[in-house]
């Protein structure tokens, strides 16, 4: 009997120390879910963009829906604080993955820009939001970083390469303003001085040097492969996965960096030489007009600084 009474008294004694610690712990988890606090520091529903700035940057679309006989164009007023994404227009070639903070640009062969045979969803840069005519010169210098992924691109049937290919990323040349009116030409179009090309995987950089190192004064400016061709080298493979890359360009210098490797430098007399102004380029310009063909690619940021 005493056993009994005894076995008992220390179920009793268990039964209300698990009832305490349960009411404790059930007490202090309520504590815990209702503390405002929390709320704030981790809001539900939270959408993170991508991280670009879009204030000195328009967009250029494979498209002319407005049938003035160019792509459509974008500047940075209708782009800026989201404005983007209330423009229809924009939206199946320019949008927000908000899965992975990304921005989407999504291109196909379709109405070009001058001098060019190839359509782009692409940023072009504006150091005066409202002026193209104003741009920068080697001397000036500036560095354009971004973190971006290839997503998918159609397959290449016409050549050895498996996929067709891209530009990413650019430093585009431009005739300066000055020297337009002197020479009395109707367009300022320069090369592209540095030209980031995704070819099956690899990231290449394409850039000009001079066909002759001992062209001088106006036979400088001509713009055709008489005078500037392309040097091209591999910076690496990236696949469909994220990378960063950084352009740094000065005065007779282009350094190019892909995630944390060794930079890669250009540093000769035909960059030394370089008389065009320059402006960063980047997004997806898909290099062929085959039917069919697209691609997909997107930017998590992407920044600029002179």
């Amino acid at each position: 009997m005493i056993f009994r009474k005894t076995v008992f008294l220390v179920f009793v004694l268990h039964f209300f120390l698990f009832s305490s610690c349960s009411s404790k712990n059930e007490i202090e988890e309520e504590i815990v879910e209702e503390d405002p606090l929390d709320e704030i520091d981790n809001p539900e529903n939270t959408i993170i963009y991508a991280d670009i700035d879009f204030s000195n940057w328009k967009v250029t679309l494979p498209v002319d829906e407005n049938n003035n006989g160019s792509p459509d164009e974008y500047r940075p007023s209708d782009l800026i604080n989201g404005g983007y994404r209330a423009l229809k227009a924009v939206q199946p070639f320019m949008y927000d993955d908000i899965s992975d903070s990304s921005i989407v640009f999504y291109t196909f062969p379709s109405q070009s820009t001058a001098n060019s045979s190839y359509s782009r969803t692409e940023l072009r840069e504006l150091i005066v939001p409202s002026n193209s005519k104003i741009n920068w010169t080697l001397e000036t210098g500036g560095t354009m970083k971004g973190k971006l992924k290839m997503m998918e691109i159609s397959k290449d049937n016409s050549s050895s390469r498996e996929y067709h290919r891209t530009i990413v990323m650019q430093i585009h040349g431009i005739l300066s303003i000055t020297d337009k009116n002197r020479l009395g030409v109707s367009s300022n179009n320069g090369p592209p001085l540095i030209k980031m090309t995704w070819i099956d995987g690899d990231l290449w950089v394409y850039k000009k040097s001079l066909v002759n190192e001992n062209t001088t004064g106006d036979d400088l400016l001509d713009v055709s492969n008489a005078t500037w061709k392309d040097e091209k080298y591999n910076m690496g493979t990236v696949g469909f996965d994220e990378f960063e890359f950084r352009i740094t360009a000065s005065k007779g210098k282009i350094e190019l960096q892909l995630n944390n490797n060794t930079p890669y430098i250009f540093e000769d007399i035909s960059l030394a030489k370089w008389p065009f102004e320059n402006y960063f380029k980047a997004g997806n310009y898909l290099s062929t007009t085959q039917s069919g063909a697209f691609s997909r690619l997107k930017y998590y940021n992407l920044k600029v600084t002179h």
